[in-house]
């Protein structure tokens, strides 16, 4: 398949829960062009920034339709989609399941595109995964740090 954009992720958290980041690549297909993103929080988890990643990087996408393969280390994230967890989570209205408030937001964004998903092994010398991985660190090192306030309300934590 042709694949007009590759967005490549990655979430961290130190303590998970704990300050948290998540890091993005994309890049568009057969040009030099390439973005980076990448945003902190004072309290998440790993998983919650694995997701976002996935999230913010398909929200980025301008066009309906764009044909784009989503490269993550997450098996959270690649086997919920790949393997239909996700859509089974939905009908039963995400009981039980954590980061309803996330996957919400992933299922609208990503009925707008026609997205694949490849998993590889985190910190295993991929170029992209490794920036991502940078990026997210960094992100969870800011001085200033943004409120998952999903996560902190859900968890009583909210200061």
């Amino acid at each position: 398949m042709s694949y007009e954009v590759y967005i490549y992720t990655d979430g961290a958290a130190k303590g998970n829960p704990g300050p948290a980041g998540y890091g993005i690549v994309m890049e568009m297909a057969r040009t030099s062009y390439k973005k980076e993103f990448f945003e902190g929080f004072r309290l998440s988890t790993n998983n919650r920034m694995e997701l976002l990643a996935v999230i913010v990087g398909l929200e980025k996408l301008k066009k309906p339709h764009t044909k784009v393969l989503v490269t993550s280390d997450s098996k959270y994230v690649v086997d919920a989609v790949l393997k239909g967890w996700v859509f089974n989570w939905e009908k039963k209205y995400f009981s039980g399941k954590k980061n309803p408030d996330l996957w919400m937001r992933f299922l609208k964004v990503y009925r707008k595109h026609e997205v694949h998903f490849q998993w590889i092994k985190g910190h295993n010398n991929h170029p992209q995964n490794e920036r991502c991985d940078q990026l997210a660190v960094m992100a969870s090192e800011q001085e200033k740090l943004n409120i998952d306030t999903f996560y902190e309300k859900e968890e009583g934590k909210l200061l």
